[in-house]
């Protein structure tokens, strides 16, 4: 259930009519960009780096931007919003993923095409388009070269990875150059989790990797670039975080949410697990203050709690609640549950496999997957469901992925920036 509808969230975005000439495209040669000094424990983003520089790494080029709230700079100032006002580069229109370009949609929304009302740039709606639409709006605005600065979460099912994969599809159908402006991932570099079946592909899932990933959306471009796409862009450049070596998700940063359910890094650091739960009857916390940090269910009891606590996993404890959600699941229903309290370094994977192990034990009649088959998606193919079904215990489920995380490490390892 969205906030504001579709029309309304228009009406609030839209100041006139979208109207983009179309020109022709160029192709540009390969480069790669080279990071400058940053002093010690100052960490600059990719776009604060091109900032830096006057933004000249783009300049000469009709730019296309995809990017989302978190787009910003260390002043907080929004990206687009800076460039545009500065007139230093040319931007040719914005692109908006999942929840939109001012972040104004709730899960599985946009909003639309419209044009902002801010900058008067054109925005279109990149959220769902496959490579070949994408390529045509890129055309129909002129784009000459594409600009990706969306922080992600670390997580497989977190859909702006791929649209940054189908951007770099469009890309490549049109000789257009690409340019990432990285960030670091806020949960940091730990690889886990099971890896995604081709035959389970869809749009939180595209390619197979492990769920979670422990990448920059640098170093995934970088991969998906050489190793997924049909043949390489004509360019590729990845601004560099700077004063970041990649093993740690404390940065100093400002937490911009990139989601209206993604809060505070404490919901980013357990929702490459706890976002399991969407594939469940189970309300994930969505309609809370505390989304995906806030499981349950109606009749659930303090049971969960106490089992949970006894297994000692490390990095959380959970805390008995009861909650009312105002939108998605169970809406306006009490329910019981858990909250996850982060205590320290965790693999939110290991303790989501616990969480549905127990739940599923403890409560055999109201514990249930979606019937559309959604966990399936989220964990990249049918094994985790059939095991927890089964009656597998915890270890003997996350040993079953044990070599897709070795066979991935080794995959990404030419990919990475930042060691």
């Amino acid at each position: 259930m969205n906030s504001m509808s579709g029309i309304g969230r228009r009406r609030f975005l839209t100041a006139s009519a979208l109207a983009v000439p179309a020109v022709g495209v160029a192709s540009s040669s390969a480069c790669a960009a080279k990071p400058a000094q940053t002093a010690p424990g100052v960490v600059r983003t990719g776009a604060d780096v091109l900032a830096s520089r006057g933004f000249s790494d783009l300049a000469g080029h009709r730019l296309g931007i995809v990017t989302n709230p978190t787009g910003v700079l260390s002043s907080l100032d929004h990206l687009v919003d800076v460039m545009h006002a500065g007139g230093e580069v040319d931007i040719a229109a914005v692109f908006g993923p999942e929840h939109g370009f001012r972040g104004t949609s709730q899960a599985g929304g946009s909003e639309g095409d419209y044009r902002d009302p801010r900058t008067g740039l054109p925005v279109y709606d990149a959220y769902g388009a496959d490579a070949t639409k994408l390529a045509e709006l890129f055309r129909k605005a002129g784009v000459e070269q594409v600009v990706f600065d969306i922080a992600d979460v670390g997580a497989r099912f977190y859909t702006y990875i791929w649209t940054m994969h189908t951007a770099m599809q469009a890309a490549q159908q049109l000789g257009l150059g690409f340019t990432v402006l990285d960030r670091p991932n806020p949960v940091g570099p730990l690889v886990a989790g099971p890896q995604l079946d081709p035959r389970f592909a869809s749009g939180v899932g595209e390619l197979p990797i492990v769920l979670q990933h422990g990448m920059t959306v640098g170093e995934l471009a970088r991969m998906f670039d050489r190793a997924h796409l049909p043949s390489p862009l004509p360019q590729l450049n990845v601004i560099r975080v700077e004063g970041w070596q990649g093993r740690t998700a404390d940065t100093g940063l400002p937490w911009v949410p990139p989601s209206p359910n993604m809060p505070t890094p404490d919901t980013a650091a357990v929702y490459p697990g706890t976002g399991l739960f969407e594939g469940t009857t189970w309300s994930e916390g969505r309609g809370t203050t505390r989304p995906f940090e806030i499981i349950g269910a109606p009749g659930v009891d303090w049971k969960w709690a106490e089992e949970l606590n006894k297994l000692g996993i490390e990095g959380v404890r959970f805390r008995e609640t009861y909650f009312v959600p105002t939108f998605s699941k169970h809406a306006e229903q009490p329910c019981g549950g858990v909250q996850l309290h982060r205590t320290g370094d965790l693999d939110p994977i290991h303790l989501t496999v616990a969480m549905l192990v127990t739940a599923r034990r403890l409560y055999p009649q109201l514990f249930s997957w979606r019937e559309d088959g959604m966990v399936d998606k989220l964990s990249g193919s049918d094994r985790l469901r059939g095991m927890v079904d089964a009656g597998a215990d915890v270890g003997e489920i996350t040993d079953s992925w044990r070599q897709d995380v070795v066979d991935f490490r080794r995959h990404r390892d030419p990919y990475l920036l930042y060691r």
